[in-house]
């Protein structure tokens, strides 16, 4: 009899099917593990921000996040499935001998048919958490950016239709690309890579391409404008690796894509794997930008002192250059409409750590600035403290010019100069400005 036909070892089957044991346990407590803190974290950005602006002021984005961590959930517990229902198999990494041996009616061939619809269901999981996270990044940036110039507002739209064709690019590719489609669980004959989704090159390909080109265009839409800017060196890269998160999310979306294609045998089980992964990382990095000041305030108390330096140092450095702008959206000395628009393409030139996070969770727009009617004239008071207050006292003097020419030159203090013009002259009594709100003129 001849070395193939022999049984298998026994200590060598006992010791592999150990390893793969113990292969799931780790898995299955990482990816618990990072279910819990992805969730844990999306908590924290909806108290952030219920804190912030209440319940009934939560935008698109808000919701959004709650969209992508409930599929998050979903393709914890598919990744969880193929190696705990499927074992780790679907219709690939089998020869035309082992495909024709296998029967129907056997649980092996009953276990791969349904790891490969498992990881059909994953990657739809994986398309809907992916992109729901994406769109939520773009709400935000219409709120980061209110009021700045309206090249902004279009380049999100450009996102938001990005989004949608890459959506629809990566679902037609995954359920189209495979036909008939139930040659997608087909184990004999061989249906081909492309209708075996643990490892199609096709799918592997079209995600990572549409993934990368989605993450990158959301980056370029904060990241330039602030590089731009004029603020100190370590704010700068601060705010920039704060919205550069989707470089991981690219890092490991490449990593994934590489294992796969690199180990076959293995693909459906990496695949579930590095997914997971893959997405946490989607998860905290679209979440970070909101829970960042609500994390630094809790750490405020540890860091009392430090803080208070560094604040006292930025209060010096804000009183020196009053006329930049201070904040995503709010106003500055002088109206850019008035100039005809902003100074620079990119005008953030003067924003702050503690003004970009209220910006961030908070809701404050320039446009929401209201002229402020005087109280003493109208008896009203102001509805909110988002106004702007001016006021100005002008006191008239006239006379009249029918007495002696001395008489008619009777002197007004602070008013020389109209002494020499006739009947009327204006004592201007001082001026005096007062703001409240988010906003400065």
């Amino acid at each position: 009899m001849s070395s193939a036909a022999q049984p298998p070892d026994p200590a060598a089957a006992a010791a592999a099917a150990q390893a793969a044991a113990a292969a799931m346990l780790q898995f299955t407590i990482e990816a618990w593990t990072l279910l819990a803190i992805g969730i844990l974290v999306t908590i924290l950005r909806t108290y952030a921000r219920i804190k912030a602006v209440g319940f009934r002021r939560l935008q698109a984005d808000d919701y959004l996040v709650w969209v992508g961590v409930t599929f998050y959930a979903v393709e914890t517990s598919l990744a969880y499935s193929v190696g705990a229902v499927a074992q780790g198999l679907a219709n690939n990494a089998m020869t035309d001998e082992q495909r024709a041996a296998l029967s129907p009616d056997s649980a092996e061939y009953r276990t791969r048919v349904i790891g490969s619809k498992i990881q059909l269901a994953g990657w739809s999981s994986y398309s809907v958490l992916l992109w729901a996270l994406k769109a939520s990044l773009l709400v935000f940036y219409m709120r980061l950016t209110a009021g700045l110039a309206r090249t902004y507002l279009i380049r999100i739209y450009i996102g938001f239709g990005l989004l949608i064709a890459s959506f629809m690019t990566i679902l037609l590719n995954l359920f189209l690309s495979c036909r008939p489609f139930h040659k997608n669980w087909q184990i004999n004959p061989d249906p081909g890579n492309v209708c075996q989704p643990a490892i199609s090159n096709q799918v592997i390909w079209v995600y990572l391409s549409m993934n990368v080109i989605t993450d990158l265009y959301l980056i370029s839409i904060p990241v330039p404008m602030l590089w731009q800017s004029s603020l100190k060196p370590v704010k700068k890269f601060g705010l920039i690796i704060l919205f550069s998160g989707g470089l991981f999310v690219v890092a490991c979306a490449i990593l994934r894509c590489a294992l796969i294609v690199t180990d076959p045998v293995n693909g459906a089980q990496l695949a579930g794997s590095w997914a997971v992964r893959e997405t946490f990382v989607a998860v905290i990095t679209t979440n970070l930008p909101m829970v960042f000041p609500l994390i630094k305030i809790w750490l405020s108390p540890m860091f009392g002192s430090l803080l208070t330096t560094m604040r006292s140092q930025q209060k010096l450095t804000d009183k020196e250059s009053r006329s930049d702008l201070r904040t995503f959206g709010g106003g500055s000395h002088q109206s850019w409409r008035r100039r005809g628009g902003p100074p620079t393409a990119n005008p953030i030139t003067n924003i702050t750590f503690n003004e970009s996070e209220e910006r961030m969770v908070d809701e404050v727009k320039m446009q929401d600035l209201k002229a402020w009617t005087d109280t003493s004239t109208t008896g009203s008071i102001p509805a909110n403290n988002n106004n702007i207050r001016k006021h100005v006292e002008v006191e008239v003097v006239s006379e009249v010019r029918d007495g002696s020419p001395d008489d008619s030159r009777r002197h007004v203090v602070g008013d020389e100069e109209n002494q020499q013009h006739g009947n009327f002259s204006f004592a201007r009594g001082p001026r005096r400005s007062s703001y409240t709100g988010h906003g400065r003129m």
